[in-house]
């Protein structure tokens, strides 16, 4: 365990000129007291690590130190070459330097892990896009893509309906969600507020020659969590009220938006004498709700709203109906 933090500290001495005892703990899940000891350890074993003392001090590595790629094991080796996104790479216009990283990295690896590229290309591969959709790369997405890598501020022309609006935007991160293309941006117009556009909806994007000051504290998978979260409920603007049987429970996840069911599920009451439930659903509109909790069949019961429970009523008469012949013609 020790060893492992050890090495993992001198790698992030590596990658940055210095590093506060706080910090260094704070990577390491150690205290500051432990990091000293750490520091100390790797300079009795011939590691040159430097404390600067005084309040701008920290720990760094002299006379350009560098470590090779000797202590991997071959899982975690495996595991690197499996971080890339191959296709969204490309999209971005990365294909040739990311290639030409994991051919420095193989050439650091020890000869007995030289396979591990193609040891997990043959276990594991990505398809982001969703079933049944064609995927489609935007055109503007290298454009963006260098400038969020250059922290440069766009000018961007964005459809917003039937409407077009001018923006200039801090590009912060891009995400690829289900085969699509979002950018996470800060308004630059000093509310210092962020908004998330999809690519595709972009009619032009310039780079300028002005660069940005990039938030220290902006956490992109932690406002894309909470963006996708708001984004998911904020669609679900009516409710029906619905009884299941013991199996609908069991399929209403399957029937409705996750979260929905989640929400609808952890309110339920008691099970009658039926053992049926009867929960309040989020969903987006009636007509939603049709589609959806038509995939429910005869393990659900609609009890409002009134509109909504006749209708499926009209459905089971015609189908009763149809049914009772007692054959196809």
């Amino acid at each position: 365990m020790r060893a492992a933090r050890l090495i993992k500290m001198v790698l992030l001495l590596q990658s940055r000129p210095v590093m506060t005892a706080a910090e260094l703990a704070q990577e390491l899940e150690v205290s500051e007291r432990t990091v000293t000891r750490d520091a100390q350890a790797l300079s009795e074993a011939g590691v040159p690590v430097y404390a600067d003392r005084g309040r701008a001090g920290g720990y760094r590595l002299v006379g350009g130190y560098r470590t090779r790629l000797t202590g991997l094991a071959r899982s975690e080796a495996e595991a690197l070459f499996l971080s890339g996104v191959p296709g969204a790479l490309r999209e971005m216009g990365l294909e040739d330097a990311a290639s030409a990283a994991r051919l420095k990295v193989s050439a650091a690896l020890l000869p007995s892990l030289r396979d591990a590229p193609d040891s997990a290309a043959r276990r594991f591969h990505l398809d982001a896009p969703a079933w049944f959709r064609e995927p489609e790369t935007p055109a503007l997405l290298p454009v963006v893509a260098e400038a969020v890598w250059a922290d440069r501020r766009v000018h961007a022309l964005y459809r917003r309906g039937e409407n077009t609006v001018e923006r200039h935007l801090d590009p912060y991160g891009l995400v690829l969600k289900a085969g699509v293309w979002y950018l996470c941006a800060r308004i630059a117009d000093g509310t210092g507020a962020f908004r998330t556009y999809r690519l595709d909806r972009f009619d032009a994007v310039e780079a300028l020659d002005e660069g940005f000051e990039r938030d220290s504290g902006f956490d992109l998978p932690g406002y894309w969590a909470g963006q996708a979260e708001r984004f998911a409920r904020s669609i679900l603007r009516a409710e029906v009220v619905v009884r299941l049987s013991p199996e609908g429970v069991r399929r209403l996840r399957y029937a409705v938006d996750p979260a929905a069911a989640r929400e609808a599920l952890g309110g339920g009451g008691e099970p009658d004498g039926e053992g049926w439930v009867t929960v309040t659903v989020p969903v987006e509109s009636e007509e939603v709700a049709y589609a959806q909790l038509t995939a429910l069949g005869a393990e659900a019961e609609v009890v409002a709203p009134a509109p909504l429970r006749e209708r499926f009523a009209a459905d089971a008469a015609r189908l009763a109906a149809r049914y009772g012949r007692g054959g196809a013609g």
